[in-house]
């Protein structure tokens, strides 16, 4: 299969399944909790989607210099930062598309299930249901809009301190579960080409002998 097809299927995959998990845990949490816990839990959600379009952001515009810089002076989290920076399509992909998409959606959802709630407890008409629905609806995009313009910003003037706050965050991670969660690339790639190499010298001599 083509990998770029394959990669369009594996993060439609993904985006699918998490967005059914969340959106299933969200509706358990809004049928057992009230009113104001349910706009909390969207407050959450939007928050996260905000977030992660900051570390997406932020990582596609750090620069390698100063991180490798920091790795070098063993700065914990460094080493996982500039993975990230090496890794960054992979990494914007992942924050901006995977988890923005499935966040906007799932709020979404939830904005129109607090609406039929809200509606319902006060006893409206029809008409006012379409009216909350379209205020909620309306605010839940004016958040998720106005959070990520500002995360933008602040992503792009301190992408640095930012991409090595998630690289500490995965250092944690990495030495607790023992796990390597981002491979860098580019050691991946030198690896390969000195396999390559290797084979190629090792193809040489062998032609030598035979003639």
């Amino acid at each position: 299969m083509n990998p770029r097809v394959s990669r369009v299927l594996s993060v439609a995959i993904v985006t699918f399944s998490m967005a059914i998990a969340m959106s299933f845990v969200s509706k358990i949490l809004l049928g057992r909790v009230g009113l104001i816990l349910g706009l909390f839990v969207l407050l959450v959600i939007i928050g996260i989607g905000v977030i992660f379009d900051v570390i997406g952001t932020a990582t596609t515009a750090a620069k390698e210099r100063p991180l490798n810089a920091m790795a070098s002076k063993k700065v914990y989290g460094a080493r996982q930062a500039l993975r990230m920076t090496r890794s960054a399509d992979h990494v914007a992909s992942f924050c901006n598309d995977i988890i923005g998409d499935m966040t906007g959606t799932v709020s979404g959802a939830i904005g129109a299930a607090l609406a039929i709630e809200l509606v319902t407890w006060r006893n409206a008409n029809p008409d006012g249901e379409t009216m909350v629905s379209t205020v909620i609806i309306g605010l839940i995009a004016a958040i998720t809009v106005g959070g990520k313009a500002w995360g933008k910003n602040a992503a792009i003037s301190r992408a640095e301190e930012i991409v090595l706050v998630v690289g500490k965050v995965l250092a944690w991670l990495e030495d607790s579960a023992g796990l390597v969660i981002l491979p860098d690339q580019k050691a991946g790639n030198r690896k390969k080409g000195r396999g390559l190499a290797k084979k190629y010298t090792e193809g040489e001599s062998n032609s030598d002998k035979t003639s």
